[in-house]
């Protein structure tokens, strides 16, 4: 994507926002400036006190013993290209549906920065992200998607439903394709690095580290935005073409994160999106969960027609901790 650069000063994050709002295709050359000490400083406060220490053996408490000092300290190693992130230190914990759902616990001083960090991209990608987007966003949230997906059930004209599920997203995430992406807005090469040590700090589980080249552990703080910006440019903006170009009745889709439902008018435009979508998500290393996604028969009338027929009661799904029916 070609844009001219662009470099929003006086306003501070204010004018990044407006000026992102107002050039969609504008690229931001000086972002790193953002990440003050006085902003690094409230997202020290922000973290919770009694949480345990990581791999870096640190606890808030301890950084907070001349955290004056070890703030302007940090500052100055983020501006110079000397701050080193660390890797994540790997635990899990239960999934709903059975299995071991792996978390990347952050050392102290990345769990500083990252908020920061975020705060700035957030303010540009913000303007960006489409409506059907709800998941880790300001001011969205899990019951907004399911209010959006009961109004596009019951009010819009849905007859099937594709239940999609991205086997492994997290864990399969190109870091190749996501710096891509990035890069589509975001031309700073100081925080382009910035953002790449923490995809190249790697993970340490039982004291041995290993690196990721693809993938990015869930619970670090700026995952939800990299998972939103990946998501943005592979799913959100290639449906929401799809739908005006390929379909022809009506479409919607609620996303929350990695988790979506897509409904239909027609049958053939439903099964003519699903293939679609597994190429879509493969050529940029994703794959839809054979067992988990499903095209079912949907709707206010759903029930009708399936008795006509002498089928059975339409099939039902789960969405967002939900069984919809």
């Amino acid at each position: 994507m070609d844009g001219i650069p662009f470099v929003a000063r006086s306003r501070g994050l204010l004018g990044v926002r407006e000026a992102a709002r107002r050039a969609r295709q504008q690229r931001f050359t000086s972002l790193l400036h953002h990440l003050t000490a006085e902003r690094l400083r409230a997202s020290f406060f922000e973290l919770k006190k009694q949480a345990a220490p990581r791999i870096d053996g640190e606890t808030w408490r301890d950084y907070a013993e001349g955290f004056e000092r070890r703030i302007d300290d940090l500052h100055g190693r983020i501006h110079r290209g000397a701050y080193r992130a660390k890797p994540s230190k790997r635990s899990y914990i239960p999934k709903p549906e059975g299995g071991m759902r792996p978390l990347g616990m952050a050392a102290l001083e990345d769990k500083i920065v990252r908020p920061t960090a975020r705060m700035v991209l957030e303010c540009i990608y913000e303007q960006d992200f489409l409506g059907f987007s709800y998941g880790y966003r300001r001011g969205r949230s899990s019951h907004q998607a399911l209010d959006a997906l009961f109004v596009g059930n019951s009010r819009r004209k849905v007859n099937w439903i594709i239940d999609a599920d991205i086997r492994g997203f997290f864990d399969n995430i190109s870091h190749e394709w996501l710096m891509k992406f990035v890069e589509h807005r975001i031309a700073d090469k100081r925080m382009l690095r910035l953002l790449k040590k923490w995809l190249r700090a790697g993970v340490s589980e039982d004291g041995e580290w290993s690196s990721t080249k693809v993938g990015m552990p869930q619970g670090a703080v700026i995952s939800p935005l990299f998972a939103n910006v990946f998501l943005h440019y592979v799913l959100d903006l290639w449906i929401h073409d799809w739908r005006k170009r390929q379909a022809k009745g009506e479409v919607i889709i609620v996303r929350y994160a990695d988790d979506f439902v897509i409904g239909f008018r027609e049958e053939s435009d439903a099964r003519k999106c699903l293939a679609a979508l597994g190429e879509r998500l493969a050529k940029f290393g994703l794959a839809l969960h054979p067992e988990k996604t499903r095209l079912i028969e949907f709707g206010r009338y759903a029930e009708q027609r399936r008795a006509k027929r002498g089928d059975g009661p339409p099939e039902t799904f789960d969405f967002l901790g939900f069984t919809h029916i």
